[in-house]
């Protein structure tokens, strides 16, 4: 019992932290269309890394990184990683060059984040457009990998409970097939740690894995999607156990 409200009280403050923070980069956001938009992203950034930092500080969550060197790549790639948390919204960005993410339109809506979304020009997509939709991503998602910036996507579409699995869904399949850029895979067990609509974040250790790029060149969009779904599922059972500790 002691326990637990230890770590609800843990919790409460790094929400606290995290509201706080969120707030006061959205107040300052507006003061980023001020200036070139080359500066915004790492700028946007130091939002991450503080609130990554004040988890593994305020709620002993620590996170390592399998793989790294995979990250190394000269070209641009397409990062389609599993999505179980908010965490990895935050942390996996950290470790990447310019990226854009492909992400719902609605999330401009949202005051303070879509605020400062909107600012490192991701693919803003309408779900409901259906092939409108696909091109889109297609059109603006390949200029873009030619221009060097990395795209990021969650191809479950949701975040899934640790255990669970939901059909992969073609986005970024479709991006590699049409451009012929490589896919990085990304596998990790953050709910573990950060569960969906939990308000309790366990302190450990959570993993990210790095798979060896993808080729895509000539290939089908279903054969990649397949391979990337093979590779982020057999990694997931094989990642370190999450080590909760107090």
């Amino acid at each position: 019992m002691i326990e637990k409200l230890w770590l609800g009280f843990r919790s409460t403050i790094f929400m606290i932290v995290f509201a706080t923070s969120t707030i006061v980069a959205g107040l300052l956001t507006p003061l980023l269309y001020l200036i070139p938009r080359k500066y915004c992203l790492p700028i946007l950034k130091s939002w991450t890394h503080f609130n990554v930092a004040a988890l593994g500080i305020i709620c002993g969550v620590k996170y390592q990184l399998k793989n790294p060197e995979n990250l190394q790549q000269e070209r641009a790639h397409i990062v389609l990683a599993n999505h179980q948390s908010t965490w990895e919204t935050m942390a996996i960005p950290n470790h990447l060059p310019r990226f854009a993410w492909v992400l719902k339109k609605e999330l401009f809506k949202v005051p303070f984040f879509g605020w400062a979304v909107k600012l490192v020009e991701p693919i803003a997509i309408d779900r409901s457009a259906g092939h409108s939709a696909i091109d889109q991503i297609k059109d603006i998602g390949t200029k873009k990998l030619e221009e060097g910036t990395w795209i990021t996507m969650f191809p479950e579409g949701t975040r899934v409970v640790p255990g669970k699995k939901v059909r992969y869904k073609m986005g970024g399949a479709i991006l590699a097939s049409h451009s012929g850029f490589p896919i990085l895979p990304i596998a990790h067990n953050a709910g573990d740690s950060w569960p969906r609509h939990s308000w309790i974040k366990k302190p450990g250790m959570i993993t990210i894995s790095i798979g060896e790029p993808i080729q895509t060149e000539g290939r089908s969009a279903g054969d990649i999607i397949k391979e990337v779904e093979n590779w982020i599922e057999t990694e997931k059972t094989q990642l370190p156990p999450f080590s909760q500790r107090s």
